[in-house]
C-alpha cells in the first residue's frame, strides 16, 4: 500500500505542471483530475492561493482531495460548452472520470474530492456516477 501524499503549493499554472509531475505513478486519471482541480482554484479564487492536494487508496479506490480557503465558492458544472470555447469542460471531465465527486465545506475552507478505480486495467473505460455530493463540516 502506498503510503498517502500531501503536497502544500501556491496554485498558479507552474503549479499545476508540477502537480501532475508528483502524481505520476498515480496514474493519468488522478493526473487529470488534479490539473483540473488546481486549475479552477486559479481561474476562480486568483494565481497564489494556498492549496493542499492529497491522494491516498483506501482498498481498490484512489481518492484525491483539493482543499483552498474560500468555502463558499463552490464548483459548478456547466450543462454544455461549445466547440470553440476554451474552458469549461473541467467538471464534466472529472464526472467522466471519476467514480465519486463532491465537495466538503469547513470553516474557513472547502475541499473538492474525488475518487478513482485504484489501477484500472489497461484500456478499460469506467463511467462515472454524475452525482455531486455537498456536505458541511
Amino acid at each position: 500500500m502506498r503510503a498517502p501524499l500531501t503536497l502544500g503549493l501556491l496554485a498558479t499554472p507552474a503549479a499545476v505542471a508540477g502537480v501532475r509531475r508528483a502524481l505520476a505513478d498515480y496514474g493519468t486519471d488522478v493526473q487529470l483530475c488534479a490539473s483540473e482541480l488546481v486549475t479552477n482554484v486559479v481561474v476562480h479564487l486568483g494565481e497564489g492561493v494556498p492549496v493542499t492536494v492529497r491522494v491516498f487508496r483506501d482498498g481498490g479506490r484512489t481518492r484525491l482531495e483539493v482543499t483552498d480557503p474560500d468555502p463558499c465558492a463552490l464548483p459548478v458544472r456547466r450543462p454544455a460548452v461549445g466547440a470553440d470555447e476554451e474552458s469549461g469542460r473541467g467538471l464534466a471531465l472529472l464526472d467522466a472520470l471519476a467514480l465519486d465527486w463532491g465537495v466538503t465545506q469547513g470553516s474557513g475552507e472547502k475541499t473538492v474530492w474525488c475518487e478513482l478505480v485504484a489501477e484500472p486495467p489497461e484500456g478499460r473505460v469506467l463511467p462515472g456516477r454524475g452525482a455531486m455530493s455537498v456536505a458541511s463540516v
